[in-house]
């Protein structure tokens, strides 16, 4: 039976709300929580993007036993390497070991900010190796010198450790990414239920180590409403991830989503009050091999009765899976 976690989905909700909801979702049942890590919502309409560490360092006081996790951190461009460890280390400390550094190559949608540009992949992955070895390296509690190709760290570091170093899950996309996530990483991020991705990461190393997945949900006691809300809010992320790792603004992906009708968000996003309907969704990431899903209710506005329905009928649902 996989884990079934929670997503303070900071694109879309302000910043008490999220911090609210996450203790909500201790309380009703749910396994772990992530929180997405961005600069920017991916369309105007979602309307918010709250400081997800500042929210982190509240979600941890609000919660008792909850694990948290960034889904995901990218720390190649926006934030330097060094600084995420610190940032990382922190939250190790104050969650008491309940923390989980979730570490992506980020998309230019959040990264354009600093006017640097945003590189081709292939750059990317060794900006983003590189950035892993500094953060290891520094939670190993030792003055850190580092010299890369893309950057340096001068006699850093960490005064702050959690007692048990603080686990990296890696996010993946492909073949590649998921060597490198096998190389470096505890766990392997994903948000499809790609058994192939899942195969290759157990192929290069992984093997017996978690496997993190992201489902989005819609509910609604009328059908209708949660499909018109789904399309509004989630037609972005029909183009899948090369898509999303390259327009570089809301506008963009506005422009991209303009021909994705309710139909083809429906194929992606469980709609309504039907639990068996996401029960089968999140089958899909078993089956390929997914240990923890973590469900995104789509609507700022209806996490309350997500939540009433997620420990009434959901969860319970899903737990016999």
């Amino acid at each position: 039976m996989a884990e079934i976690g929670y997503t303070m989905m900071c694109e879309q909700t302000p910043a008490r709300q999220l911090v609210d909801d996450v203790a909500t979702a201790e309380r009703v049942g749910f396994d772990y929580a992530v929180v997405s890590d961005h600069y920017f919502p991916w369309l105007e309409e979602m309307g918010h993007a709250p400081y997800a560490w500042s929210v982190l360092g509240a979600a941890a006081h609000a919660t008792e036993r909850l694990p948290l996790m960034t889904y995901v951190t990218c720390p190649i461009m926006r934030y330097h390497p060094a600084v995420v460890a610190q940032k990382a280390a922190t939250m190790g400390a104050l969650t008491r070991g309940r923390f989980t550094l979730g570490l992506g190559a980020g998309e230019n949608l959040n990264e354009h900010v600093i006017g640097h540009g945003w590189p081709p992949v292939d750059t990317r992955h060794e900006m983003f190796r590189e950035a892993i070895e500094i953060v290891q390296e520094l939670f190993e509690g030792r003055y850190t010198t580092y010299r890369g190709e893309f950057f340096d760290v001068d006699s850093a570091k960490l005064f702050d450790l959690p007692e048990e170093p603080v686990p990296l899950a890696i996010a993946a996309s492909g073949g590649r990414s998921a060597e490198i996530a096998a190389e470096y990483g505890d766990a392997l991020v994903a948000v499809d239920p790609d058994a192939d991705l899942v195969e290759r990461f157990v192929s290069s190393g992984g093997a017996g180590r978690p496997v993190y997945g992201q489902l989005p949900v819609s509910y609604d006691p009328d059908a209708e409403a949660a499909l018109e809300r789904a399309h509004r809010l989630w037609r972005w992320a029909v183009g899948g991830w090369k898509v999303m790792a390259e327009l570089p603004a809301p506008v963009n992906f506005a422009a991209y989503a303009e021909t994705v009708r309710p139909e083809d968000v429906a194929e992606k996003v469980p709609c309504g009050p039907d639990v068996d309907a996401v029960v089968e969704a999140v089958r899909k990431y078993t089956d390929a091999g997914f240990t923890h899903v973590a469900l995104v209710q789509i609507g700022h506005e209806h996490q309350r009765e997500f939540f009433d329905w997620s420990e009434k009928e959901l969860l319970p649902a899903l737990r016999r899976l």
